[in-house]
C-alpha cells in the first residue's frame, strides 16, 4: 500500500494511556513479567515473531490501542533504573479497527527482541477483546436496521472507565450517535440525549413541561428527542409534545417497560403480546403524530432491543426511524489468542500454531 493511500491510525496521546504502569507490569499477567524478567537475567534476545488471531467472523476494533500500548511501552531499563524505548527495534503489520475478519486470520504480527514487548500482551490483546466485541456486536443490530441509525446506549450497563473505547468501536462499526461526550471523545463529537424520566419527574411528571425547560437550554442544532412513556400514554403524551415544541422536536422515544402494556393498547389486546415496545404500539403512536399533523416527528424505539428484534421489525415494516440498542451490545465475549510462531527465524510455536502470514498485514511505521 502507497504512503499516500495509507490508512490513518489514531495517535497515541488519545488513549491517554498509563504509560508508567503499563510499561512496570502493572496490568499484566504475572508469567509475562516473570518472563522478562527471566529473559532479562539469563541474557537471552531471543528474535521472535507473534503472531495474533481470534476465533470469530467479527469486526476488529482495538487496534489502533493495541499499536498505541506497543509504540508508547515496549522498551526495558538499563543498569541506572532508566526506560529504553523499543518500538524502533519492533516490526509491527496490522489490520485497521472496523475491517472484518475471519476466524484463525492473523490480525498483528509483532517482530523483535522478545524481551522488549513480552509484558504487554496481556494488555493490547484485553483491548482488542472488549472492543472488537463491541465493534461485531454493533454491526450486527446496523445490518439488521438496513440504514436506519443506531443509537449505542449501553453507558449506564458497565464501568464508566470502559466508554471512551467502546464509543470508538461503535463508531467504527456503524452506531451513528452514542449517549456520553466519553464514548465520542477519540473522533471528537459529543453525547445525544433525550429528554429524560428523572427530568420529567423534576417537573412533577408533567413531560411536556420538562420537555419546554429542555427545549429552551439546548443549542437550536441539537435534535431534540423526547422520552414520552412516562404516563405509559405514548401515543397520547407524544402529540402533546409535538404541540408544545413545534419544530423544535425531532423525534420521540418509546421505552415502554416489558412488564407493561401502553394506555393506547388496551382496546386492541388479544392477538398479540401488548407489552413493552412492540410493532403495534409504534403504529399507533405514528398514526397518532399523523393524525395530529406532525408526520416529521421521527420515532425512536429502545428497551430490549436485539438484532433479531430488530430484524423482525423491519420485516413487518414498522415505521420506526432510528433504534437505540443498550445492553444487548456489550454482552458476549470475542477473545484473542498471541503466539510466538516463529523464533530467530525458525518455527517454534506450539503444537496447532504455525505461522499463517497473509498480505492483508499492513507495516506500522
Amino acid at each position: 500500500m502507497s504512503a499516500t493511500n495509507r490508512r490513518v491510525r489514531l495517535p497515541s496521546d488519545v488513549f491517554d494511556l498509563p504509560v508508567e504502569k503499563i510499561r512496570d507490569g502493572y496490568y499484566s499477567d504475572a508469567y509475562f513479567n516473570y518472563t522478562k524478567e527471566i529473559l532479562d537475567r539469563d541474557g537471552r534476545r531471543p528474535a521472535v515473531l507473534l503472531q495474533v488471531f481470534q476465533r470469530k467472523h467479527a469486526v476488529l476494533g482495538g487496534m489502533d490501542e493495541a499499536i498505541a500500548i506497543l509504540r508508547e511501552c515496549s522498551g526495558d531499563h538499563d543498569a541506572a533504573g532508566a526506560w529504553r524505548p523499543g518500538w524502533d527495534a519492533l516490526e509491527v503489520h496490522a489490520l485497521h479497527d472496523g475491517d472484518e475478519i475471519e476466524p484463525w486470520e492473523s490480525v498483528l504480527t509483532v517482530e523483535g527482541d522478545y524481551r522488549l514487548f513480552c509484558h504487554l500482551e496481556t494488555t493490547f490483546l484485553g483491548g482488542l477483546a472488549r472492543r472488537t466485541l463491541i465493534a461485531t456486536n454493533v454491526r450486527e443490530v446496523v445490518a439488521a436496521a438496513h440504514g436506519k441509525p443506531i443509537l449505542y446506549f449501553p453507558a449506564r450497563h458497565d464501568h464508566y472507565r470502559v466508554q471512551t473505547g467502546d464509543g470508538y468501536a461503535a463508531h467504527i462499526a456503524g452506531a451513528i450517535g452514542v449517549s456520553t461526550d466519553a464514548q465520542a471523545s477519540w473522533w471528537g463529537g459529543r453525547g445525544l440525549g433525550t429528554v429524560p424520566h428523572g427530568l420529567i419527574a423534576a417537573y412533577g411528571g408533567d413531560t411536556v413541561a420538562a420537555a419546554e425547560a429542555f427545549a429552551r437550554t439546548i443549542d437550536e442544532d441539537v435534535n431534540i428527542v423526547v422520552l414520552v412513556d412516562y404516563d405509559n400514554d405514548s401515543a397520547g403524551t407524544a402529540v402533546a409534545v409535538a404541540r408544545a415544541l413545534g419544530p423544535r422536536l425531532w423525534g420521540v422515544r418509546l421505552d415502554t417497560s416489558n412488564t407493561m402494556v401502553d394506555r393506547s393498547l388496551w382496546p386492541q389486546m388479544g392477538r398479540f403480546d401488548p407489552r413493552g415496545v412492540n410493532p403495534q404500539l409504534v403504529h399507533n403512536v405514528r398514526e397518532a403524530l399523523d393524525d395530529a399533523g406532525f408526520g416529521a416527528v421521527k420515532i425512536v424505539v429502545s428497551g430490549g432491543f436485539t438484532a433479531e428484534k430488530i430484524r423482525a421489525f423491519e420485516a413487518g415494516g414498522v415505521p420506526v426511524d432510528s433504534y437505540g440498542v443498550g445492553s444487548t451490545l456489550i454482552r458476549g465475549e470475542n477473545d484473542f489468542t498471541a503466539d510466538v510462531v516463529l523464533v530467530d527465524g525458525q518455527p517454534r510455536g506450539k503444537a496447532g500454531r504455525a505461522y499463517q502470514p497473509t498480505d492483508r498485514l499492513e507495516r506500522v511505521l
